[in-house]
């Protein structure tokens, strides 16, 4: 009977999570599907499709899939180069999927956790300011392109000739997204609710905006790609680009999904599920795309716990498609604009403005590189360039540093010690080294040490290192306290050099572990472990 209970309770969750995502979706969907040219069926289709079959054929995560704002963006420039011809790019979408399946089989999927902070936080923030910067003059009444030199280059006849029923209706939309109290937004999305409201103000008042228009439910159907070796040649970059930036978007949820479910996704399973799904939504003209974080962070929220949230998801959407085809075509294209900008805003990485002052001027070039490549010149090229560029300057700065040594520190001298003290407080009490400089490329192996840790109530990470931590190391190290703290365990630091020490009392993960975990000297750290453990007699 308990084992029945359990079920329904699980179905309950995933129900509920499943409304909650698709409550977020179905805006999304629609407006990401009018951005990259697609239309908003396609986008609809794109996340109904997607998520029911990466939802099957997944991993057993909540893991809510479609169209997301930097596919929607490659998409676009996709739809732009061919024209908006259909025949011409579905193939390129079919090619890209069959890239992302074949990614899921090579070491890819794991190697993605080894992208500097920095590549990271500039495509981000990149991919924000596209977005921000194509939809502003859909917003004010203007034409869409998909290029941001050619809409920067329009802005001087946008501003002269603005829509202001458009204008005012785009930026009371904005107001909504913005400003709508935290109470209404627990029980409905500030993105729906100004989609509703909005959509009804235009009608209600026959505003002179343009809407989507031209919206039926109709079954999507099969379509023949036309693939040839002239169109494999032509076609491979910006189809290799759009597998790359799905599969590192799906894997980069997966991860965040993993901290929130308390599980270990099988990253290979994920790509595959998400290479597959996204071959049955090129070939049906769907839109592609990835695993959402939002979506599938707002369903673990509500309760969801498995991959039926995601088939659930999909269902949802295609009765609301269905029932609502007429409100859907009422929608105006400046309140989609409205909620896309708004996204944009979102994906900009802002938290990385309060540690800017205090990261190497490395991590600051690398970053200004890949958003200006991003958003001026070519996604992928972009992240290759950042990836090589941080490779090159972290060679650079361990190369410099190799003459300098500090010997204020002596691990040796408390080896017996620190053994003594693990065994005899029976590994309430344990003692970890950094050896090296703790950077992007540490990280990892540094976090793996906490899953090991079972029994552990007090932990002194002892960093001896004379090089100041990075950006990713920054937040690492935020994502290591929040991790302990979790886990109930006390975290102390030994911080031994006089500048690194300084840089991380001038952190705001200071007041997350308070200052009196931070010493200058191991011993001090592990006879105040000893002392919070009630374990005196062992620091005899």
């Amino acid at each position: 009977m308990s084992t029945i209970s359990e079920r329904l309770n699980t179905f309950k969750g995933d129900l509920f999570g499943a409304i909650i995502a698709s409550i977020i979706a179905f805006p999304q969907a629609l407006a990401f599907g009018v951005a990259s040219g697609l239309g908003a069926g396609a986008g609809i289709w794109g996340a109904i499709i997607l998520s029911l079959i990466a939802g099957i054929l997944g991993c057993n995560l909540p893991l809510i899939s479609g169209p997301t704002g930097p596919v929607a963006i490659i998409t676009a420039v996709i739809v732009a180069s061919v024209g908006g011809n259909l025949a011409n790019i579905i193939p390129i979408l079919v090619m890209a999927a069959v890239f992302q399946m074949i990614i899921a089989i090579t070491p890819i999927p794991r190697m993605i956790k080894y992208v500097p902070y920095p590549v990271i936080s500039g495509f981000l923030t990149g991919i924000g300011l596209i977005i921000i910067i194509l939809q502003l003059s859909p917003l004010l009444g203007g034409v869409t392109y998909s290029s941001t030199i050619k809409t920067i280059l329009y802005y001087p006849e946008l501003f002269s000739n603005i829509n202001i029923h458009a204008m005012l209706l785009g930026l009371a939309t904005l107001v909504m997204l913005f400003f709508t109290p935290k109470f209404i937004t627990r029980f409905i999305p500030a993105q729906l609710l100004a989609l509703v409201i909005m959509t009804y103000v235009a009608y209600k008042f026959g505003l002179n905006v343009e809407k989507i228009s031209g919206v039926s439910f109709v079954l999507p159907h099969a379509y023949n790609p036309h693939i040839t070796l002239d169109s494999i040649v032509r076609d491979t970059p910006i189809a290799l680009t759009l597998a790359f930036i799905a599969t590192s978007e799906s894997l980069l949820t997966g991860i965040i999904m993993d901290s929130l479910a308390k599980i270990k996704h099988n990253s290979k399973r994920l790509v595959a599920s998400q290479g597959i799904g996204n071959l049955f939504c090129a070939l049906t003209g769907s839109m592609y795309g990835t695993a959402a974080t939002m979506r599938s962070v707002a369903a673990v929220k509500v309760g969801a716990t498995t991959k039926v949230s995601a088939i659930l998801c999909a269902l949802i959407l295609a009765v609301v498609f269905w029932k609502f085809t007429g409100f859907i075509s009422q929608i105006p294209i400046c309140v989609l604009a409205a909620i896309l900008i708004k996204i944009g805003y979102d994906i900009l990485d802002l938290k990385v403005i309060k540690v800017l002052r205090y990261a190497p001027k490395d991590d600051l070039y690398v970053l200004l590189t890949v958003l200006f490549l991003t958003v001026f010149y070519n996604l992928i090229f972009a992240l290759g360039v950042g990836v090589i560029l941080a490779a090159l300057l972290y060679a650079k700065r361990i190369a410099d540093d190799t003459n300098i040594k500090v010997n204020t520190y002596s691990p040796e001298k408390y080896t017996d010690f620190e053994t003594k003290i693990e065994r005899e407080s029976h590994y309430k009490i344990r003692i970890l080294h950094i050896d090296g400089q703790f950077f992007f490329g540490s990280i990892t192996q540094i976090v793996s040490h906490f899953d090991e840790l079972l029994e552990t109530e007090y932990i002194i990470l002892n960093y001896s290192s004379n090089i100041e931590l990075d950006m990713s190391a920054i937040f690492a190290l935020e994502d290591i306290i929040v991790r302990l703290e979790s886990q109930k365990i006390k975290l102390y630091l030994a911080i031994s050099n006089e500048k690194v020490f300084n840089q991380i009392k001038s952190l705001d993960v200071i007041s997350q572990i308070g200052e009196d975990s931070l010493f200058t000297d191991e011993n001090d750290a592990i006879k105040k472990a000893v002392e919070a453990a009630h374990l005196e007699n062992l620091y005899k």
